[in-house]
């Protein structure tokens, strides 16, 4: 058997194999269980309904029902109002929940079932029952945008307000774009500018954007760039003495701060010196005088010897 798949990019379901290999459902329970996870949360569909738009019957789909139900893939739930009346709510699952109930069965109720119309008095001196720790999603975040100096987060905040501006997808709150302060601070931190988180954040969005800040938070954690590492000084060709302040090759003091013996470069000191470097210079002028020479069109040249070689 060879399988053919193909990549698709939107509007498609993920199932766990051992789902759709379930071989204790049959063929037509599997198919509803994948038709009904392929639906959007909050979808309202009964087995009637789902009878009458495909080719099994009604007697077939109430079983394949049940067959979900048993094996802890489908539950259905009665749930009474506080007006009195009764709701009936279904849950699919992708794994199977045998721990579950299959069904709840609502209890019978007076004129005031669910509570309404009876008034409920606070207790003041009564400890809240919430856990101290973190319960929302953000938490986290709000404490490490706490951490930051108000200006940093601010110029943070300002930043990613400028560079989603022209994305009418991705429309923050000032509470949102403060729980993504920190990690546009790194960016920021790291060198990188506003042109670098447009880059990052704005191209290939999808369609329909549930939550923007969840897709900002994605995408700043995942394409933050390295760290800059400090450039290296290029090390000095030459050090300074130590007393004199003079170049000197390597750290230290030079020889004569040293108290060590310079030689001393005498240029014409005395009057042999300067005759002897004349008579150089005169020889060497003597020989690079022009010489007379012909050209091959009879036009005379000027060509010069060099030293030692006359022309």
């Amino acid at each position: 058997m060879h399988v053919h798949r193909s990549a698709h990019v939107r509007n498609f379901t993920v199932l766990p194999n051992a789902l759709l290999q379930y071989r204790r459902l049959s063929y037509t329970a599997r198919g509803i269980l994948a038709d009904l996870l392929s639906r959007p949360d909050g979808w309202r569909e009964d087995g009637r309904h789902m009878a009458d738009s495909s080719p099994q019957g009604r007697g077939a789909v109430r079983k394949a029902l049940k067959e979900l139900t048993d094996a802890g893939f489908y539950r259905v739930e009665k749930v009474r109002l506080p007006d009195g009346t009764i709701r009936t709510d279904s849950h699919v699952y992708d794994t199977p929940q045998l721990g579950l109930p299959g069904t709840t069965r609502p209890g019978p109720g007076g004129a005031n079932a669910g509570g309404a119309g009876v008034p409920v008095v606070k207790n003041r001196s009564q400890r809240p029952s919430l856990p101290d720790g973190p319960v929302a999603g953000g938490a986290d975040e709000d404490r490490a945008a706490c951490a930051l100096p108000d200006e940093q987060v601010r110029e943070a905040v300002a930043v990613l307000f400028r560079v989603i501006r022209p994305e009418p997808r991705l429309r923050l709150g000032e509470a949102e774009a403060r729980e993504l302060a920190p990690q546009v601070a790194q960016w920021l931190e790291r060198g990188a500018t506003r042109e670098d988180l447009a880059a990052a954040l704005l191209p290939g969005l999808p369609l329909r954007i549930h939550s923007a800040v969840a897709v900002l938070r994605h995408r700043l954690e995942h394409k933050v760039p390295p760290a800059q590492t400090p450039a290296r000084a290029a090390p000095a060709r030459y050090d300074e003495c130590a007393e004199c302040r003079d170049p000197i090759p390597r750290p230290g003091v030079c020889r004569r701060c040293a108290g060590h013996p310079v030689p001393a470069v005498v240029v014409g000191a005395d009057e042999a010196c300067t005759r002897s470097g004349a008579a150089r210079a005169r020889t060497a002028l003597r020989a690079a005088k022009p010489t007379a020479c012909t050209a091959p069109g009879g036009r005379p040249v000027a060509h010069y010897g060099s030293v030692g070689h006359p022309g």
